[in-house]
């Protein structure tokens, strides 16, 4: 006979009886690894052992052998947490043992503040003084063994749902009772019955015993509380363990992920730790090595799903924080990290009202990834993370961002796009950063500034680039070390400056020995030229004082605006009082930094006088104006500087010298605007043309100038020209024409003389 190509058909009716036995048999059998997901945790580790299947995953978890060594398993899956409430009769038919036991021990629990249930098609309902039996001699009994679900609109017989064995239907024991008109009929009857009797005594009994801890599986049942109360010690271990790395911002894995092995991370070297002394965590790892565990919560899988949970619960505490307080402001700030990817910084301040005293918080939420950084993109990506956070955008009462044109933007900023939505989002730029970038554009409008940080950066290079100079630094300098130039936070120069400013001898020294000692020519030529040209310049010496000064100062303030509890009314005060302090420098600070700058150059025996640039005498042409303006020795410029904003002098001239040639040229429709400062000389305005072709449509506007000498008054001069001066202060309208015969006169006797 052939072989059958496929079975008959009795063989698959036997094969399909055995597949539905197999899954009758096994219903129920995953529902001791659902628990009841907790509502925190962090707040709820106290409370593990309160809840018995919380930890049902815990009694299988044990005895399954791993093959390989000691090796985290990587493809370790975190268990689902599904919410289940063993109370609900709706869940009773799929109750596991453990569960079974929790509820037969507590007994069943009611909904008190159910009174009425819904109407049915009889307009009848639910009532809770079904709960209360009256007696004919007029006491009342509560019957506790009544459990209405508000989920089925039906009444159960708590009891008799467990322990009932016969095979009579009874509808309070198995699908329940909804017939509200025969309630009260069918209670009475079936609490005189005697299968109920049974039942409850049986109940009754078993709850005494389970009380007492006198049941018949006594033994199984405190093994099963002791490996409990075990893995609930391990996993609050490991959440510390966790929660300490990432307070501390480490790394959580190593080279490998194997126990009891050289570089295998914070994380199992904490564990490592820990287990020499708590017998705990020591047996936990004792079971690993054994090989006696399957499941034991150290993989990366678990640890990123502990990081995430954690996460979860502060992100969570703050917003309940910023709800409560109700209103709150933003903070925005954007940079690329090491992986070129636009991160966007979002911290919350607000009113923290939980703590006493009241306090201003700022919380980091956290960072977020974007791909437009126009003003547009950024905009919609704020408004997407408070429809996250369920953070209503009407509610913020500030914003705070830098100074970039996507942020600050009048017309298409962020800013400007949520006051659109919320005119009550005042926008205040980083104060901080306004004074930095202020700071950064003085430095850089000043070639003489260049140099100075040049020469300071130079000399940290010179030593920094070689343990053997860096020796010979040490052995000068024995207080403040070098340190180079922050190329981000301009206030923060003062500690480079600083350590030059007070030990500018003993660096001075150190240049001197390099230049002596080292064996590279190029370094000595550098070390000796830093020297003698750079700390052994009078006008260096006195930029380290000036520039330490202002450093000083401006970095006092940066970091009381940098404070998280600062205010604006103080930040308004704080930036007066800069301003206040530049003034008062401008006047007085310049002497007293030339005082002490030539109290030090006297010990370093440096003539404390600037270096005098060469005149430069040229012929001059016939047409040349002959008045001789004054020249400014190096000390007055020098004084200029920090004191004087500009030097503006305003001059036009077609007219011949002493009016020796005429002009053929005809000056016309000259504007001279908003010219504001000092000026070195008394004659601050000079307009000369010529008498052929004087000049027409001269005028100055808004014009205000001060004279710093003392050879009188400041004046202006015209000749042969009507200018049209409009707010003008200083100097007042042009003074007698110079070219008038009065004037030719007495220019002629001066000449002859």
């Amino acid at each position: 006979m052939f072989k059958r190509k496929h079975s008959s058909g009795y063989r698959k009716r036997q094969q399909k009886k055995r597949v539905e036995e197999l899954t009758q048999s096994q219903r129920g059998a995953l529902d001791k690894f659902i628990i009841k997901e907790p509502q925190g945790l962090v707040e709820n580790l106290e409370n593990v052992g309160h809840d018995e299947q919380a930890n049902e995953n815990v009694e299988n978890l044990g005895h399954a052998h791993v093959e390989n060594d000691n090796v985290i398993n990587e493809e370790e899956q975190p268990s689902q947490s599904i919410p289940l409430d063993i109370y609900d009769p709706r869940t009773w038919d799929g109750l596991d043992s453990k569960s079974r036991d929790e509820l037969l021990a507590n007994g069943p629990r009611r909904d008190l503040s159910i009174e009425k249930g819904p109407i049915d098609k009889f307009s009848r309902h639910f009532s809770s003084t079904f709960y209360t039996r009256y007696l004919s001699n007029g006491d009342k009994y509560d019957r506790e063994w009544l459990v209405y679900s508000k989920h089925l609109d039906k009444v159960f017989c708590f009891c008799c749902k467990f322990f009932n064995k016969s095979p009579k239907i009874n509808s309070l024991a198995n699908e329940g009772f909804n017939d509200w008109v025969h309630l009260s009929v069918r209670l009475k009857e079936h609490e005189t019955s005697g299968e109920h009797m049974i039942n409850m005594n049986t109940w009754i009994d078993l709850q005494m015993r389970m009380q007492k801890n006198v049941t018949i599986d006594k033994h199984v049942q405190q093994l099963i509380n002791k490996e409990k109360e075990h893995w609930k010690g391990v996993l609050i271990r490991i959440i510390a363990a966790v929660t300490y790395i990432g307070k501390y911002n480490l790394a959580f894995r190593g080279k490998n992920e194997r126990i009891h092995e050289d570089s295998n991370g914070n994380f199992l070297g904490l564990i490592e730790m820990i287990a020499k002394w708590d017998p705990i965590m020591k047996e936990h790892l004792r079971r690993i090595d054994d090989k006696e565990i399957y499941h034991h919560y150290l993989s990366p899988r678990i640890q990123n799903e502990l990081i995430a949970r954690l996460a979860h619960e502060i992100k969570s505490a703050i917003i309940q924080k910023i709800k409560k307080a109700k209103y709150f402001s933003v903070i925005l700030d954007c940079t690329p990290d090491i992986s070129h990817q636009e991160q966007m910084t979002l911290i919350l301040r607000c009113v923290d009202v939980s703590t006493h005293p009241i306090k201003v918080e700022e919380f980091f939420l956290e960072f977020l990834q974007v791909h437009d950084t126009s003003g547009e993109g950024l905009f919609e990506e704020l408004q997407n993370v408070f429809k996250d956070l369920k953070l209503n955008i009407d509610h913020v009462r500030g914003q705070g961002y830098d100074n970039g044109s996507n942020m600050k933007g009048k017309n298409q900023g962020v800013q400007r796009r949520l006051l659109d939505i919320n005119p009550r989002a005042l926008y205040t730029p980083c104060a901080c950063h306004c004074l930095n970038l202020t700071l950064c554009d003085i430095a850089d409008s000043c070639r003489k500034a260049q140099d100075f940080f040049g020469v300071i950066q130079c000399i940290y290079n010179l030593f920094s680039h070689s343990t053997k100079r860096w020796k010979i630094l040490k052995d000068n300098v024995k207080g403040l070390t070098l340190k180079p130039l922050s190329t981000t936070r301009w206030e923060s120069r003062v500690e480079s400056v600083k350590a030059i400013r007070f030990q500018v001898v003993d660096v001075r020294d150190a240049l001197l020995q390099l230049g002596e000692q080292d064996n590279d020519s190029k370094i000595r030529t550098q070390a000796n030229h830093l020297a003698k040209l750079g700390l052994g310049n009078f006008e260096f010496l006195l930029a380290v004082i000036i520039w330490y000064d202002i450093l000083h100062a401006v970095n006092l303030v940066s970091k009381k605006l940098q404070e998280k509890d600062m205010l604006i009314d103080v930040a308004i005060d704080q930036i007066k009082g800069l301003i206040g302090f530049f003034e008062k420098y401008r006047e007085f600070g310049f002497s007293q930094a030339m005082f002490v700058a030539k109290k030090i150059a006297t010990n370093m025996e440096i003539d404390p006088k600037f270096v005098e640039k060469r005149q430069i005498h040229r012929k001059r042409h016939f047409d040349e104006n002959l008045n001789d303006e004054s020249t400014q020795s190096n000390h007055e410029s020098a004084e200029d500087r920090p004191h004087q904003l500009s030097s503006h002098r305003a001059s036009i001239s077609n007219g011949p010298a002493l009016q020796k040639a005429p002009s053929t040229v005809q000056i016309s429709s000259v504007s001279f605007v908003n010219i504001k400062g000092t000026s070195a000389i008394p004659v601050a305005v000079q307009l000369m043309c010529s008498r052929k072709l004087p000049c027409q449509n001269v005028g100055l506007e808004d014009i205000d100038i001060t004279y710093s000498g003392d050879k009188g008054p400041l004046t202006s001069q015209c000749a042969y020209v009507k200018p049209q001066f409009t707010r003008v202060a200083n100097p007042l309208s042009c003074a007698t024409n110079p070219f008038s015969r009065r004037s030719r006169r007495n220019r002629a006797n001066v000449l002859s003389r």
